[in-house]
């Protein structure tokens, strides 16, 4: 009688929930993840005041003139050009989101619903490539298209990935020959 006298007890100790203990844990995971997410909001804010040197985004001209090119689908994030981790946030570039691209003589247009609007002026872009990643973003090779611009002194890398991948090529291709034919007449 006393062996089964001892799994009872056992078995009854094994059935009592330590309901503050549990409930301590819980509070103490909830108060770690909140310090975790206010931490990374403060080095967000940090990097982006680290870049208030940045002049506010151009915004599109009047009339930019015919479309060459028009695409939709998320806009990544811009970098410093060739630092692929290196992410810009002031004023807005790092905040993802959808686009819709337009690209005219007069430049490229960048509209985003939800985030801010920008314009990169024809002679102020730089070249565009294919490639795999950009800050937070990696994709398989040739998944995104690079759009490399200058912005009050400092190239920037934005990361583009269309709805339709197979545009991509049509699109370094018309933004790498409107570059050329743009130094072709400056010279």
């Amino acid at each position: 009688m006393r062996l089964s006298t001892i799994l009872a007890a056992e078995q009854k100790s094994q059935e009592v929930t330590d309901w503050a203990g549990r409930i301590g844990w819980v509070v103490g995971l909830l108060l770690f993840i909140a310090l975790v997410y206010w931490l990374m909001r403060e080095g967000w804010k940090w990097r982006g005041s680290l870049q208030g040197d940045l002049p506010e985004l151009p915004a599109a001209p009047e009339a930019p003139g015919e479309a060459r090119l028009a695409m939709t689908g998320r806009y990544h994030g811009s970098t410093t050009a060739g630092q692929w981790l290196d992410r810009i946030v002031a004023r807005g570039l790092g905040t993802r989101s959808r686009v819709e691209l337009t690209l005219t003589d007069a430049g490229l247009d960048v509209v985003r619903p939800g985030a801010q609007d920008f314009f990169i002026p024809a002679d102020r872009l730089r070249g565009a490539r294919l490639d795999k990643g950009i800050a937070g973003k990696v994709l398989a090779e040739g998944g995104l298209l690079i759009v490399t611009w200058e912005h009050g002194g400092k190239e920037l890398d934005s990361g583009f990935r269309s709805d339709r991948a197979d545009e991509h090529p049509a699109w370094t291709e018309a933004i790498n020959t409107m570059i050329n034919a743009t130094e072709g007449t400056a010279r």
